[in-house]
């Protein structure tokens, strides 16, 4: 495979939980957040919180992003042109999903291009008002996804992927045969067994629905995680739709 410092920083790029004390400068900061403007959008929808509160932070990092879909502002915009907003809030939100996603792809490639280490969080919309409240977001705003940010004092492998041809499709999406399944499984088991992942974060998910143990952390792996994690939690989307409303959305057909 091809390499240079770009595609480096992509593929070496991992999630990070331990920080130092020393926090990234204000030009640091300005440079992944300008990193984070130049990537693509629909309608440039993604706005930035930011705390460094140590104390409040998840893993006590030295900054915390939150990555917002912001229609508030191009509403704004809208305004002084005479224009209301017309299109539904379903494809407002998807399009302002998408924007403030790259965004934060962006902001973490450049991130991992400066040195720092980074981590994914993606409870964010379950707790969208606790954010509305701490930021006095106004309506038309949805917290998507956050972000901690800072030195690393720690060294982690990449996490495994997928094999590329089980994820990677050319002409026409195929059918899975057992083998290939059987293939994904195990790089992806075996990779992270590889690691002593969820051993060492003591991250196996307690089974429920009568459901009989059988797994230790010898054998508990990828894949037995995504199935008791997608198998059990959320079955409804009553809870989320909650928040996206009080953000000022409504994705509903009784909004119409």
């Amino acid at each position: 495979m091809l390499s240079n410092p770009v595609v480096d920083a992509m593929i070496l790029r991992k999630s990070v939980r331990t920080y130092r004390e020393d926090p990234p400068s204000d030009e640091i900061i300005e440079t992944i957040v300008r990193a984070g403007q130049q990537a693509p959008f629909a309608a440039q929808l993604g706005s930035v919180l930011l705390s460094r509160d140590r104390a409040k932070n998840p893993f006590r990092a030295p900054l915390l992003f939150t990555i917002c879909a912001d229609v508030h502002r191009l509403e704004r915009i809208l305004e002084v042109r005479d224009w209301d907003w017309k299109t539904n809030d379903v494809l407002t939100l998807l399009y302002g999903i998408q924007d403030a996603a790259f965004m934060a792809e962006n902001m973490v490639i450049a991130a991992e291009s400066l040195g720092l280490g980074s981590c994914f969080l993606g409870g964010a919309p379950y707790y969208a008002t606790k954010i509305i409240e701490q930021y006095q977001l106004p309506s038309r705003v949805f917290p998507c996804i956050q972000l901690v940010m800072g030195y690393p004092a720690e060294e982690v492998s990449p996490r495994p992927r997928y094999p590329l041809s089980f994820q990677l499709f050319e002409d026409r999406y195929p059918e899975f045969t057992e083998e290939a399944i059987a293939e994904a499984m195990q790089v992806m088991d075996d990779g992270y067994l590889s690691q002593d992942y969820y051993r060492k974060g003591r991250a196996m998910i307690p089974l429920g629905g009568g459901r009989k143990e059988q797994f230790t952390f010898d054998d508990y792996s990828w894949t037995e995680h995504m199935g008791r994690r997608w198998g059990q939690w959320v079955p409804t989307p009553s809870a989320l739709l909650d928040q996206i409303e009080a953000c000022g959305f409504r994705l509903s057909r009784e909004a119409e």
